[in-house]
């Protein structure tokens, strides 16, 4: 009885995790309305530094980097906050939060894509048509039902394109982040990486003067800013890998396919994105394509 209410609770847990990062596209483009994406990315990533800090301090995780540990967490947070923070938020302004839900659920390819080129891991045929079948659904995502305007030049929105390339970076991101993992618990990883990202996001947000919109901040805004801050980037990451800790890891990374699903959803409510056939279609072969990929592997939390 003690392990099914462990096992429930983590699931709990992790679906809580990955409904509020499928909203979170929603709501960076609702505080987008209201400030730049520096701006955004700045206080998002402040609030979540100050959440996980608790956390790690109450758990008594927190422990000082070494020397060489700082220019790894630089990197490291570089990389996966302030660079890919800036690919997503710069894309949201143009691209809609719908089609950017589908199109990072295609990370886990380029994670595996990744393996086989660096790590030489093994990729079979199942796994190369299901990256078939996933660029497939990108496409018709993307072009909303017209691939040949894709084919063309025209890749979507011109935010699209910087959404997409957030996948990949992401998965890099996955990949050079293992090396601390071995060393650290999760949380306090993603603590330091938090940190040290949002310290460079600092040095952005001096040099180009959007301090001042801070207070131009409606209440609307706000409620953004907070939900990114506290859930997105505190609360969900907690709960996360607490749940990777108790439940294995294809039972709680078969949760991530729903994620785009309630971007869509929230979207369509919150933003009236509209809903069309090729949407759900494109989508549906990303999760197949996605699924073939990875097969009971996939535990990469997602990087909303």
């Amino acid at each position: 009885m003690g392990s099914q209410r462990v096992r429930f609770i983590a699931l709990a847990k992790a679906t809580f995790a990955v409904v509020v990062w499928g909203a979170s596209f929603i709501a960076t483009k609702i505080a987008l309305h209201e400030v730049s994406p520096v701006t955004v990315i700045w206080l998002r990533f402040g609030i979540g530094v100050a959440v996980l800090g608790v956390f790690v301090a109450l758990r008594k995780e927190l422990v000082s980097p070494s020397r060489r540990e700082l220019g790894y967490f630089s990197l490291v947070g570089f990389q996966g906050i302030t660079f890919h923070q800036w690919l997503q938020v710069t894309g949201l302004q143009t691209a809609k939060a719908s089609t950017t839900g589908w199109i990072i659920a295609t990370i886990p390819i380029f994670i595996a894509l990744l393996a086989w080129l660096i790590l030489k891991e093994r990729l079979g045929w199942i796994q190369a048509i299901g990256i078939f079948i996933a660029a497939a659904g990108v496409l018709l995502v993307i072009s909303e039902g017209d691939p040949a305007s894709v084919i063309s030049g025209h890749f979507g929105a011109p935010g699209d394109l910087l959404v997409f390339l957030s996948a990949p970076n992401w998965a890099v991101f996955s990949v050079i982040s293992r090396q601390g993992l071995k060393k650290h618990p999760a949380t306090l990883m993603m603590f330091y990486v938090m940190l040290f990202g949002w310290l460079l996001t600092t040095v952005w947000l001096g040099a180009s003067g959007s301090v001042s919109e801070i207070g131009s901040l409606s209440l609307s805004g706000w409620w953004s800013i907070l939900f990114l801050g506290v859930f997105c980037s505190g609360i969900a990451y907690i709960f996360w890998y607490d749940a990777l800790r108790d439940v294995s890891a294809s039972q709680v990374g078969s949760l991530l396919y729903l994620e785009p699903l309630v971007a869509v959803v929230v979207a369509f409510f919150l933003l009236h994105e509209p809903l069309f056939v090729a949407l759900f279609l494109g989508g549906a072969l990303i999760l197949l394509g996605v699924w073939l990929v990875t097969r009971s592997t996939m535990s990469e939390g997602p990087p909303d």
